[in-house]
């Protein structure tokens, strides 16, 4: 097994986006793809490991940008939500960009366009409920201590499985935003399940976040859940 990375620079909504392939070079014949959502900072070499962990099971992953090339941000800067927000304040020009994400997976040649997932983390997990939410033909989709506000428009047929993991102390996605989201998927008719984890806040899986007074900090417990609990949602939808 020798797990390849190859930035891929492609065309999309509001100009051009720098996304990463990860995929197992040694593999003959295409595999379920899987997209893989950064959080509210885009791009970066966190992902790129977890991608390449998600790879080693048996998928190839792309990870997706969406706030366009060259646009990433650090904690350390004032505002790195900068970029998020442009999304944020516009879900159509999201629902585009992350629909045309999917699309340049399914192009990949070592993926089977037939058979696709997404993944999210925090702003990244939005990213996920939205695709579904937009009718994407994704089998199945993952947010991880995601944020769970539907758009103001209507959506589409949901035809995804959706795993939430989420933690039950997180400040962005409160107990009543976590029953409006399984409310709005249970009325949409969509195969659907959350895993909370108790004393456990936002960005869990962020092992370079400790911010406990924010309630948002790394839980190595939660992680290696959540991971378990991906790896055998991933495994139902393609095995």
């Amino acid at each position: 097994m020798t797990i390849q990375r190859q930035t891929i620079v492609h065309e999309g909504p509001g100009g051009l986006f720098e996304s990463m392939a990860v995929f197992d070079d040694a593999t003959t014949g295409s595999v379920p793809g899987v997209l893989l959502f950064p959080n509210v900072m885009g791009t970066k070499e966190a992902d790129f490991v977890y991608a390449e962990e998600v790879a080693a099971l048996g998928y190839a992953v792309l990870v997706a940008d969406i706030f366009g090339q060259g646009n990433r941000t650090t904690r350390a800067d004032e505002d790195f939500g900068r970029y998020m927000n442009v999304v944020n304040n516009d879900r159509a020009l999201l629902r585009d960009r992350i629909n045309a994400a999917h699309d340049v997976l399914k192009g990949r040649d070592e993926v089977d366009a037939a058979r696709t997932a997404a993944l999210g983390f925090c702003f990244g997990g939005k990213c996920v409920l939205d695709l579904a939410r937009s009718g994407a033909d994704i089998a199945g989709g993952v947010s991880f201590h995601g944020v769970y506000d539907a758009p103001s428009f209507p959506n589409a047929v949901i035809r995804a499985k959706l795993l939430i993991c989420h933690g039950w102390d997180d400040p962005i996605a409160p107990p009543e935003a976590t029953v409006a989201l399984a409310t709005e998927l249970t009325e949409a008719g969509c195969d659907w399940q959350i895993h909370a984890y108790g004393q456990t806040g936002h960005a869990f899986t962020d092992k370079s976040v400790h911010m406990p007074d924010k309630g948002m900090a790394y839980s190595p417990h939660a992680d290696h859940r959540s991971f378990r609990a991906m790896k055998d949602f991933l495994s139902d939808l393609f095995d």
